[in-house]
């Protein structure tokens, strides 16, 4: 009796679900293959420019540059006083030569010169070229004091979260996460977004790593900001027949599974729930949610439990069984009632 009660139980849910046009999707192996196959697909859909070793370093506005003119003391001069404990600071003072907001570089005797967008090499040719009209065969050497032109800017679940110089060293996502001292241990690894030219790339770390792509072959760009998530961002919650309703916390490396969520929730409810009513509603902020259904009576359901990976904010519903469905409408009920008999008293 109590098989069938649950049966139509569930028929009724099917029915109510697909009145709302939403379909139940079965957990099944076929759909844990499919969902596997897509998942292992996302690392690799970067744009290429994501893997592209840049180039030489290029000269930008705010780039600050020790030039020296050797035989040329007086040349020293234009430099300004050293400032006492200069540098310690991105926004202290640096002694130089400041590449300014036209990209020209101001020196004496070869006046203004472009240097925005050319190699240190190529600017100290220029300069070059501008002093020979003054001195004969000049020697001077040029490099970059500070680089200021180009920032990428690490923000979220890191221990140091700012904005760090673009030099003459490519910045690989490994590189940006050292500088901003590594994850917190609240991190989820699993969800790192990188934003370019206002388009948002999510990368998943561990599964990088699982699919044979060094992350270290990621290179960032001037004006990329790379955001870590918390995992307590990324909750999936568990609510219905449960000994524990919870928002179930992803570990680590980001992958939570049903198995997973529902041991956070001190598992199904032995005495309330119909273990074969289990429902997975993804979407629930879309105007097109999914629902994946669960027969969890069986032992094997587990295995393809475990497998059955959880997104954040998915929802994990246990459902009752016909007793406590037929308690709670009673619960309802019984007011009503007990109110219509006190009346009938009161009015006798």
């Amino acid at each position: 009796m109590g098989s069938t009660a649950s049966s139509t139980a569930g028929q009724n849910d099917q029915a109510a679900l697909e009145s709302m046009h939403i379909s139940v999707t079965e957990i099944n192996p076929e759909l844990l293959r499919k969902l596997q196959s897509s998942a292992a697909d996302d690392p690799l859909r970067l744009p290429a420019s994501f893997f592209k070793t840049s180039g030489p370093y290029r000269l930008g506005v705010g780039d600050v540059l020790q030039i020296t003119v050797w035989d040329h003391p007086e040349l020293a001069a234009s430099l300004g006083a050293p400032t006492q404990n200069a540098g310690n600071r991105p926004s202290d003072p640096i002694q130089g030569f400041v590449v300014d907001s036209n990209g020209d570089l101001d020196f004496p005797y070869a006046g203004k010169i472009h240097v925005a967008g050319l190699r240190v090499d190529e600017a100290q040719e220029l300069l070059y070229s501008k002093l020979s009209h003054a001195f004969i065969k000049p020697q001077l050497t040029m490099r970059v004091a500070s680089y200021r032109a180009r920032q990428v800017y690490v923000d979220g679940d890191v221990r140091a979260p700012g904005a760090f110089p673009l030099n003459d060293l490519p910045m690989s996502l490994y590189e940006a996460l050292g500088r901003a001292g590594g994850f917190n241990p609240s991190a989820d690894q699993s969800r790192l977004v990188i934003v370019r030219n206002g388009v948002s790339y999510s990368l998943n770390l561990p599964r990088l790593l699982a699919n044979g792509i060094n992350p270290s072959t990621i290179i960032l760009e001037g004006n990329d900001l790379l955001k870590v998530t918390s995992r307590d961002e990324n909750v999936a919650y568990v609510m219905g027949e449960v000994n524990k309703p919870v928002g179930a916390v992803p570990p680590k490396n980001g992958r939570l599974t049903l198995s997973d969520a529902l041991a956070q929730a001190g598992s199904i409810s032995t005495t309330t729930s119909d273990p074969a009513q289990l429902y997975v509603v993804r979407g629930t902020d879309t105007s097109h949610p999914e629902v994946f259904h669960l027969d969890a009576r069986s032992p094997v359901a587990m295995v393809l439990a475990n497998q059955f990976d959880l997104e954040a904010k998915d929802v994990v519903y246990v459902d009752g069984n016909g007793l406590v469905r037929f308690s709670r409408v009673l619960s309802l009920l019984l007011p009503a009632i007990n109110a219509g008999l006190t009346a009938a008293i009161v009015t006798k």
